[in-house]
C-alpha cells in the first residue's frame, strides 16, 4: 500500500506579505502585492510593474559578507524554509547527525540564480571585474540552490533541484511526495522560490510580448486573469516551502496537519517551447491522472487553484481544460487565480497556490481573483471575482502550466 503524505509546516515570503499569516491575511482579503518596480530604473522598459517584495531583510538570513556571493533566491528560500520548520516544530539544531541524514530537500525554481548571473555580467561589462564574485560559477549553477538550504539547516539527506519552468515547485513537491511514498524518507522539505525581477530578465519577457504594459500607472490592476481586457502577466518573486511527512510519522509526533497530498499528475504536450496547444487535452489529462491517484471522482472536488496567468491563451485554454477534466461539474466548481494578487513568481507559483489552498482549507474561506472587470466570453466559469468567499473544502486541485508544453496538477485533501 502506498504511504500517505501530509503537510505539517508552511512558510511564505510573498509580495503581499512576509510570513505565512501575513501572506494569507492579505491574500484572503484580496490585497495586491503588485507595484511599480523600484529595484532598478525601468525607463528603458515598456513594462514597469511587478510582484516585488518590499521590506525583506536579506541580512537576517545571509551574512552581509556572503550576500554578494549568492542570489536573492537564497535568503528568500532560507526564510520560508525556516518558518516552515518552526511551524512544524522541527528544530534542526537539536537533532543528531542520523536525524539530519533523514531529512531531504527538493527545491523547485524556474530561474534559480539567474538575476545573480545577470549582475555578474553587468559588473564585468562595465569595467568592475574586481567586484565579480569568486563564486560566480557555483552560485550560477542552479543545483547549488538546494545546497544553500541544506547547509543552512544541516540537512544531510538528498538535496535536489527541480526546474521545469512554471511547474517547478509543483513538481518538486510531487517528487518529494514520491520519495516519502516509496519509503526512502519519512519527511522532506519541499517548495519553490524564484526572484526574476532584474533588467535583462524583464527585457526578455517583454520581447516575448507576454508581459502586460497597459497598467504601469495602476499596478494593482495589472494582473487580470480571465478578464476580456487582459494583455499579459505580471512578473513576480517569492518563496513558499513546506514540511512533508508520512502520515503516521506525523501523527506519532503529534504534528498539526494542514492537509494531505492525495494525488499528483504531470504530462508534456510535446507541442511548443512557449505556446500552449489550444485544445486543452493534456492539462485536462494531467488533472485526471492526479484525481485517479487520489481515488476520487471529478464531482468530489470543490475548489480549483488556477494557474491563471492573465495571458490571452493561457486563461482560455485552462478554462477549456477544466471543462474537459470535470465535464458539467466544471460549472459548479469555484476557483481563483493567486497571480491576480501577487503576480507570477515563475517556478514558485505552484507552491504559492498550494499554500493558499491549504490555508483556505484550514479557515473555510477562499481568496478572490482580482480585476475580472469583464469576463472573457470563453472564460465562463466561477473565478470568485473581487471578493473572497466562505466555503468548506474537502478536495481541491492546484493546477500549473509551464513553458515547454509542461502540465502538473496536485490534489489536496483535508484531514
Amino acid at each position: 500500500m502506498r504511504r500517505r503524505v501530509v503537510i505539517t509546516g508552511m512558510g511564505a515570503v510573498s509580495p503581499n506579505g512576509i510570513g505565512r499569516e501575513n501572506f494569507w491575511e492579505a491574500t484572503r482579503n484580496g490585497v495586491s502585492g503588485v507595484r511599480r518596480i523600484t529595484r532598478f530604473d525601468t525607463s528603458p522598459h515598456l513594462a514597469k510593474v511587478a510582484g516585488q517584495i518590499e521590506g525583506f531583510d536579506e541580512d537576517r538570513y545571509v551574512q552581509p559578507k556572503d550576500r554578494p556571493h549568492v542570489s536573492r533566491v537564497v535568503p528568500l528560500g532560507i526564510a520560508a524554509v525556516g518558518e516552515a520548520l518552526e511551524d512544524a516544530c522541527v528544530i534542526p539544531s537539536e537533532m543528531d547527525r542520523d536525524q539530519l541524514r533523514g531529512i531531504g530537500v527538493i527545491v523547485g525554481s524556474g530561474g534559480g540564480s539567474q538575476e545573480f548571473t545577470e549582475e555578474q555580467y553587468r559588473l564585468y561589462y562595465t569595467g568592475q571585474i574586481k567586484q565579480c564574485s569568486v563564486y560566480t560559477i557555483p552560485t550560477s549553477t542552479i543545483g547549488t540552490l538546494s545546497s544553500e538550504i541544506s547547509m543552512r539547516f544541516g540537512f544531510r539527506g538528498m538535496s535536489h533541484i527541480v526546474s521545469t519552468g512554471c511547474t517547478s515547485s509543483t513538481d518538486a513537491i510531487g517528487y518529494a511526495t514520491r520519495t516519502i511514498q516509496a519509503g526512502v524518507m519519512d519527511w522532506m522539505v519541499a517548495g519553490g522560490v524564484d526572484a526574476p525581477i532584474a533588467p535583462l530578465i524583464l527585457r526578455g519577457f517583454i520581447l516575448m510580448r507576454i508581459l502586460t504594459t497597459s497598467w504601469n500607472d495602476d499596478p494593482e490592476r495589472a494582473s487580470r486573469p480571465f478578464s476580456r481586457d487582459r494583455d499579459g502577466f505580471v512578473l513576480g518573486e517569492g518563496a513558499w516551502f513546506f514540511m512533508l511527512e508520512e502520515l503516521e510519522h506525523a501523527r506519532a509526533r503529534g504534528a498539526r496537519i494542514y492537509g494531505e497530498i492525495a494525488g499528483y499528475g504531470s504530462t508534456c504536450e510535446a507541442f511548443h517551447r512557449v505556446r500552449l496547444e489550444e485544445c486543452g487535452e493534456e492539462p485536462a489529462r494531467t488533472i485526471g491522472i492526479a484525481l485517479d491517484e487520489a481515488g476520487i471522482a471529478p464531482e468530489q472536488v470543490q475548489y480549483i487553484s488556477y494557474h491563471g496567468t492573465s495571458t490571452e491563451l493561457n486563461d482560455k485554454i485552462e478554462t477549456r481544460a477544466m471543462k474537459l477534466a470535470f465535464n458539467g461539474h466544471a460549472y459548479k466548481l469555484a476557483g481563483s487565480s493567486l497571480k491576480s494578487i501577487i503576480g507570477h513568481p515563475q517556478g514558485a507559483c505552484g507552491a504559492a497556490g498550494i499554500a493558499a489552498t491549504l490555508l483556505a482549507m484550514r479557515d473555510g474561506v477562499v481568496h478572490p481573483t482580482l480585476n475580472v472587470d469583464e469576463a472573457d466570453p470563453e472564460c465562463d466559469l466561477d473565478y470568485i471575482p473581487d471578493v473572497g468567499r466562505k466555503m468548506e473544502i474537502q478536495y481541491a486541485v492546484a493546477n500549473c502550466i509551464a513553458f515547454g508544453s509542461k502540465n502538473s496538477a496536485m490534489v489536496l485533501r483535508k484531514i
